[in-house]
């Protein structure tokens, strides 16, 4: 007769790993929002801008680094909401499909102010109305029929990844390679050149790129890998 330590082991592991991805998903919808939302008025994008012919070859999501946005005071950032009533770590940019070379799709159609509902619904992923639809615009139009449709695959595909908060050390530093780990040690199946580690013109790091190929799998990046492994950068705390 098999004993019953291995089971209760095995259902404890198991009930540490659901306790840990409830925790992950409860993360992106708890956050402090205000009680009314105004959406952010229609882009009028830039003709030159414009690509509504270009093919779709891979995905990437956007990752902000939350506390740099808010220091620099970014125009994508909402003072009030990413950086005074909430301490983020990494936010969703955005979901972009991109092109086989250069030149993605961008602004594939016209499209109205997204619903209050809509904005609310999604600014502990996104914390900016602004953001939110410029996001819909440049890049949702090219693939998803709805702004609610883009925004939940967004969500689907950051709920599949472990996000990690960065901890700089006490100078404020950390290389970008050590960046990638912090990826890689908590996201099976991603390898360091599926990042691309993107800083400023004063090496802050601003983003983090998840790249991934046309399943939504994660894959190398096509386009670089942006910031080498052995580049000291500086990171902000997130506080």
């Amino acid at each position: 007769m098999l004993s019953s330590k291995p089971l209760q082991v095995l259902t404890a592991a198991l009930a540490a790993l659901a306790l840990a991805g409830a925790a992950q998903a409860a993360s992106l919808q708890s956050c402090a929002i205000p009680k009314d939302v105004t959406p952010a008025a229609p882009e009028i994008p830039p003709p030159d801008q414009v690509h509504t012919d270009v093919p779709t070859a891979a995905y990437l999501l956007a990752l902000f680094w939350s506390p740099e946005s808010c220091r620099a005071g970014i125009p994508e950032s909402d003072k009030a909401i990413q950086c005074d009533a909430n301490r983020f770590g990494f936010t969703v940019h955005g979901l972009w499909p991109n092109g086989p070379d250069r030149v993605h799709p961008r602004y594939c159609r016209p499209s109205p102010s997204i619903s209050a509902a809509t904005v609310k619904a999604n600014l502990c992923m996104t914390p900016s109305p602004w953001l939110l639809q410029h996001e819909w615009q440049a890049h949702g139009t090219c693939q998803w029929d709805t702004p609610e449709a883009y925004f939940k695959k967004a969500r689907q595909v950051r709920d599949g990844l472990n996000v990690p908060d960065l901890k700089p050390g006490p100078n404020g530093t950390m290389t970008a390679g050590e960046v990638r780990a912090a990826f890689l040690k908590r996201n099976r199946g991603m390898t360091a050149d599926g990042l691309n580690v993107r800083v400023n013109k004063d090496n802050r790091l601003t983003e983090v790129w998840v790249c991934m190929d046309l399943n939504f799998k994660l894959a190398a990046c096509r386009g670089g890998n942006g910031t080498p492994d052995r580049v000291t950068i500086r990171v902000t705390p997130k506080g």
